[in-house]
């Protein structure tokens, strides 16, 4: 039975030492087609990534008392956010 199995690691099941020491031969690149600037036109750079804030935010050590902490934990996903809101609120 599978069941009892643990969980096996996975492998490449490749010969990377074989592929690292590979050298490419000229007569490789007969198979390759030239590169023209046609081939080039559609391609484009992608930065990965979040896009840059405008108004970043700014990482600091607070200490609560653990029962303010559960009772904002307890509204649910983007408790934080929610904080960050309402302390901006009162300043």
């Amino acid at each position: 039975m599978t069941a009892n199995r643990g969980a096996s690691r996975r492998s490449l099941t490749s010969d990377l030492a074989r592929v690292d020491a590979h050298t490419v031969a000229p007569e490789e690149y007969e198979d390759l087609p030239e590169l023209t600037d046609e081939m080039l036109v559609p391609a484009s750079v992608n930065k990965g990534g979040r896009p840059v804030s405008a108004n970043p935010r700014q990482l600091i050590s607070l200490r609560l008392p653990a029962d303010v902490i559960a009772l904002w934990k307890a509204t649910g996903p983007g408790w934080q956010t929610r904080m960050a809101e309402r302390l901006s609120k009162v300043g």
